[in-house]
């Protein structure tokens, strides 16, 4: 799992049909410390998320699977942050 920050929303006037209903969000991928990792991605939104909310997202043959509604996908939102709490070993 990947910790992001939604950034925008996508619209599309075309689409595959199998995704009619389902909500396309730019993702922001962020470290837990909430520091920018990497370049935005679009992901289906599987929990009714909205802007600005911290969440975790999964990639690749997670996402594939994470909403059995829609075709496979590359990335799928599946959590909403509430909080972190980060404990560094010494």
């Amino acid at each position: 799992m990947f910790s992001g920050k939604i950034i925008g929303r996508i619209v599309c006037t075309r689409k595959d049909e199998s995704l009619e209903g389902t909500k396309l969000l730019l993702v922001q991928p962020i470290t837990w410390e909430g520091e920018l990792k990497g370049d935005p991605l679009v992901a289906i939104d599987s929990v009714g998320s909205g802007a600005n909310e911290f969440i975790f997202y999964v990639k690749a043959r997670e996402a594939a699977v994470a909403d059995p509604r829609v075709p496979p996908v590359d990335a799928a939102i599946v959590g909403i942050i509430d909080g972190v709490e980060v404990k560094i070993r010494e």
